[in-house]
């Protein structure tokens, strides 16, 4: 199974509109162990993006991403947009050119994003970050793929693996970004930067898994 050009876009929109329902809960995360921004500068960067799509040539999943994650650098404050940019720009050149998405094609997508918000940001896992949720997400999804298993249930699994990072950030003391700053008080806080990470995840698994057994 391979995701058609339109429904990469699909995935996009749909993301944003799951941000935008999820702007005040994000926020609200972000208000414990932050600058109480996260879910606003989210919103605010992916309603640009959707208005960016209307002028970007049809056909090429690295352009389309890449031309979300720059309009998210150019209008998201905070560390949010930096990071949120870097995964997206590092997503579209791993799939640079490509018609449409393979599963192998998501993961490499995935991967190099991964390793652009590591290089940026210089988180690693445990730090209570974005990392936190997708680098299992990540792993969830090479791993079902190199079992055998059709995209949509690969989907799903990465998604699930997300949502326990995104969880299992509640109880760490934050290394990285603005939360560092309290120290132990961060502790027992869920991460935004992961909220918002598994949100990504499960909206890609909610759009490109349906009807994929």
């Amino acid at each position: 199974m391979s995701v058609p050009y339109d429904q990469v876009v699909q995935f996009v929109r749909t993301f944003a509109k799951v941000v935008s329902e999820n702007r005040e809960y994000l926020t609200d995360l972000d208000s414990a162990i932050g600058d109480a921004d996260h879910g606003i500068n989210m919103d605010r960067g992916m309603s640009a993006a959707l208005a960016k799509l209307d002028g970007v040539p049809e056909g090429d999943v690295g352009n389309l991403f890449k031309t979300v994650g720059m309009t998210l650098v150019s209008t998201v404050g905070g560390a949010g947009g930096p990071l949120y940019g870097t995964l997206f720009i590092q997503m579209g050149m791993a799939v640079a050119g490509k018609p449409e998405l393979s599963s192998q094609d998501w993961a490499e997508a995935l991967t190099k994003g991964l390793e652009g918000l590591v290089m940026r940001g210089k988180a690693e896992p445990g730090d209570k970050t974005m990392v936190d949720a997708l680098t299992p997400a990540r792993d969830a999804l090479k791993e079902a793929l190199e079992e055998g298993a059709s995209f949509g249930d690969a989907l799903r699994r990465s998604a699930a693996a997300a949502e326990e990072g995104m969880k299992g950030t509640i109880p760490l003391v934050a290394r990285k970004g603005r939360a560092s700053y309290l120290g132990e008080r961060s502790a027992g806080h869920q991460d935004p930067g992961a909220t918002s990470t598994y949100l990504l995840l499960k909206t890609a698994a909610d759009t490109w898994a349906d009807g994929d057994p």
